[in-house]
């Protein structure tokens, strides 16, 4: 049977805007009839996929996400002394490989190298297409039809085995994503606020104007975040080719990716840097579900307060769920609550990769 991972993670974020709407506002959403915050999971994924510590500990299995490896490619050739117009076509035919290439038409500058649509380049897929451009480099010829066979079905880039990877006009070379990723929302009512700000010209003497040199608004938010994750161990070890010790460690940068990086949006205007108070992991055969439900009343302040609440009605839904359908039995799992100082993180981590938990 197959073995999923649920993560459940509860993140309390000050004033933010990590998300923006096409207005430049924070995302939002209507659930239980009020409105919360919302963070979308294309946000979260990408900043843990490309977070420090998730390159760190998987340094050598991660994939490139591009739309100018064609570019890449003419500019390493041009740069051993290939003629810019032989570079070119080369460049072209090899990048054609993993997408359809954008119209000459356009007078952007190499344009014309560029797919697309964003391709996901393993490391196997990036060395093979640089060893081939060297080669030709070399030899001063263009590739031939059996060397442009570059597409590997097997590879060992962790985060196209997690999240995926679609290759439109290469289908047979598509990866189905292990990990399933929810938009977080907030567990409460929460609003979308102004922020008033002025910039001032540090060479204004003030004789003349003394206003300011820019004024702008900026939308943000604060709230209490429920995100979960699902993660399919067994087709995440599959999409790695059997290589189980490299997906204990895709499963462990991911948990910690995502318990400690938040989305990249404005840091430098808010500084919202939070780590998950509560994580709870859960590890077993059954039918995933997430514990949304809990939240369809908001939280509010009352009582022990509006992160305590929240636990209280996670862990609730929770015993609820196991109670009325498998007798009260819970799967194997750790958790970790900060609040109350109790769980520790790296056990939490074993469990999720399938080496600790009760």
């Amino acid at each position: 049977m197959t073995t999923f991972l649920q993560l459940h993670m509860l993140t309390s974020y000050p004033p933010a805007c990590l998300n923006r709407d096409d207005l430049n506002r924070p995302k939002t959403a209507i659930m239980g009839g009020v409105p919360r915050l919302r963070v979308s999971s294309q946000s979260l994924k990408r900043a843990w996929r490309t977070s420090e510590q998730f390159e760190t500990a998987l340094k050598g299995h991660m994939g490139t996400r591009t739309k100018l490896m064609g570019v890449q490619v003419y500019n390493r050739m041009v740069k051993a002394g290939i003629k810019e117009k032989d570079a070119k076509e080369w460049a072209q035919e090899i990048a054609e490989k993993f997408g359809a290439l954008k119209s000459k038409k356009d007078a952007k500058p190499l344009n014309d190298l560029e797919i697309e649509q964003l391709a996901h380049f393993s490391p196997e897929e990036e060395t093979a297409i640089n060893a081939l451009a060297d080669k030709l480099t070399t030899d001063k010829r263009k590739p031939t039809e059996e060397e442009l066979n570059l597409l590997r079905k097997e590879h060992t880039a962790a985060d196209i085995a997690l999240f995926g990877r679609m290759l439109a006009s290469s289908p047979g070379y598509n990866t189905e994503a292990a990990c399933q990723v929810a938009h977080a929302i907030t567990v409460h009512r929460a609003a979308v606020e102004d922020d008033y700000f002025t910039a001032v010209d540090d060479l204004n003497t003030h004789e003349e104007d003394a206003g300011s040199a820019h004024i702008g608004e900026q939308g943000f938010g604060a709230g209490l975040f429920y995100s979960y994750t699902c993660l399919d161990c067994d087709l995440l070890n599959e999409n790695l080719g059997g290589n189980v010790e490299l997906t204990k460690k895709a499963v462990k940068a991911l948990v910690e990716a995502a318990a400690t990086v938040p989305p990249t949006g404005k840091q430098n205007s808010f500084a919202t840097r939070a780590w998950a108070p509560y994580v709870l992991a859960e590890r077993g055969s059954r039918q995933p579900r997430g514990l949304s439900l809990a939240f369809m009343k908001p939280i509010n302040e009352y009582g022990e307060g509006m992160i305590i609440n929240a636990v209280t009605a996670l862990d609730s839904m929770r015993t609820n769920l196991d109670k009325v359908y498998y007798q009260g039995q819970s799967l194997p799992s750790e958790s970790i609550n900060a609040l109350a100082g109790t769980g520790n993180f790296q056990a939490l981590l074993d469990c999720a990769a399938g080496t600790g938990g009760v």
